[in-house]
């Protein structure tokens, strides 16, 4: 018996452009992700070329975009392909929204007319794959103190220094690097076969095996003037990219908690304890209650959103609510969904415990639960708790 999560009746806020999105993303979840993700994350590796392209057939890279080849699509379509996808794996979620609303949102915005003609087209393809060097070994929610420079040498840049957890970094064609000048912080656009540029892979993950993670190395990556991207000046060009991809996870991370509860509930069912489903016990229906509430309370904001986002009006503490709320509950609703498969939980014949392993690194990138904290505290106080 197949139950609708839906209690509120999420469905009619939508337009029937955004369902049928979200159906095409969810057919893509279901029949190329979901059969292939035990072995990706088991094995620590992914077919990324090949799934960047069928992504980009399908429109879902740089989808909220406009012109370029990019679909146009409004901010709660593409959330709506988040959740789809980060329902079978925050790991997929995060290859669409690093190449969506990092790499190519960063050039859409911020790039040359010959910067958004040369990479855009063959991003939103994904024949091109982009990553975002912005995070440093030390420093992750305190970019401005980034070491990463780029100094001037007759007409090109010189880039030196690295940057750590970058997706995509190991199978990006181009990069888009942070890093501090004498103008201040400014953005590049490096072709990763610069020489110099190197991108070695990140191993031994715990959490988003089914994704590429990288260090990025640059040592002395000569650049010619026009690889600056000439709109963006100071950290407000790299926070701007931030707060979009901040956007995809507020639906992302209900994606991947609705996943968890349609497995325990469909378990509970199954599973018979003292000779009856344990479906049927009053705890675990108070489980299912509290989580589904919290799945739904969690939907209607990121809907809510979104239409802010539509009309021009979010701000980024209320981004910063939707991200804090939505990976917390996500990952609560994760962990309690464990505890309703028992040691079958930890099974990966179960997706949940992969689901728990990527929330983790969601609760933490693109913004601590902290640093969300506090940015929602000045908002509401008007004093600034960063130092």
């Amino acid at each position: 018996m197949t139950v609708s999560l839906d209690l509120v009746d999420v469905d009619s806020l939508l337009t029937e452009e955004e369902v049928d999105i979200r159906a095409t993303a969810r057919r893509f979840a279901d029949e190329r992700l979901r059969p292939s993700l035990p072995e990706w994350f088991e094995t620590a590796s992914i077919p990324a070329r090949e799934l960047a392209k069928e992504l980009g057939s399908l429109g879902f890279l740089g989808m909220h975009l406009t012109g370029y080849g990019c679909a146009g699509l409004g901010p709660v379509a593409y959330g709506l392909a988040c959740l789809e996808i980060e329902a079978a794996d925050s790991g997929m979620r995060s290859l669409v929204s690093v190449q969506g609303s990092l790499a190519m949102y960063a050039i859409w915005k911020y790039g040359s007319e010959d910067q958004k003609n040369e990479w855009l087209p063959r991003m939103s393809a994904g024949e091109a794959i982009g990553c975002f060097g912005l995070t440093e070994p030390d420093f992750g929610s305190n970019p401005a103190g980034m070491r990463t420079n780029a100094r001037r040498d007759g007409d090109d840049w010189v880039l030196n220094g690295s940057k750590m957890w970058i997706t995509n970094g190991s199978v990006a064609d181009v990069a888009v690097v942070w890093a501090r000048t004498d103008e201040g912080v400014r953005g590049f656009a490096v072709p990763t076969a610069t020489p110099g540029f190197s991108a070695p892979e990140i191993t031994r993950k715990m959490s988003l095996r089914a994704s590429v993670t990288s260090e990025l190395v640059l040592e002395d990556v000569r650049l010619p003037a026009d690889a600056m991207l000439p709109e963006a000046r100071g950290l407000s060009g790299p926070l701007g990219c931030l707060n979009e991809a901040r956007f995809g996870i507020i639906f992302g991370a209900m994606g991947a908690a609705r996943d968890c509860l349609e497995t325990a509930i469909g378990y509970a069912g199954e599973r018979l304890v003292f000779d009856k489903p344990l479906a049927g016990y009053q705890l675990t229906q108070a489980k299912i209650a509290d989580m589904a509430v919290e799945l739904n309370k969690g939907i209607l904001l990121a809907v809510h959103l979104g239409r802010l986002k539509e009309k021009g009006s979010l701000r980024p503490e209320q981004v910063s609510v939707g991200k804090l709320n939505n990976v917390r509950e996500a990952i609560a609703i994760a962990r309690e969904c464990r505890t309703i498969l028992a040691a079958n939980g930890i099974s990966g014949e179960y997706p949940i415990m992969r689901h728990a392993n990527n929330l983790e690194s969601v609760l933490t990138y693109e913004g601590t639960s902290e640093v969300h904290q506090l940015v929602i505290g000045q908002a509401l106080t008007g004093h600034a708790a960063f130092r």
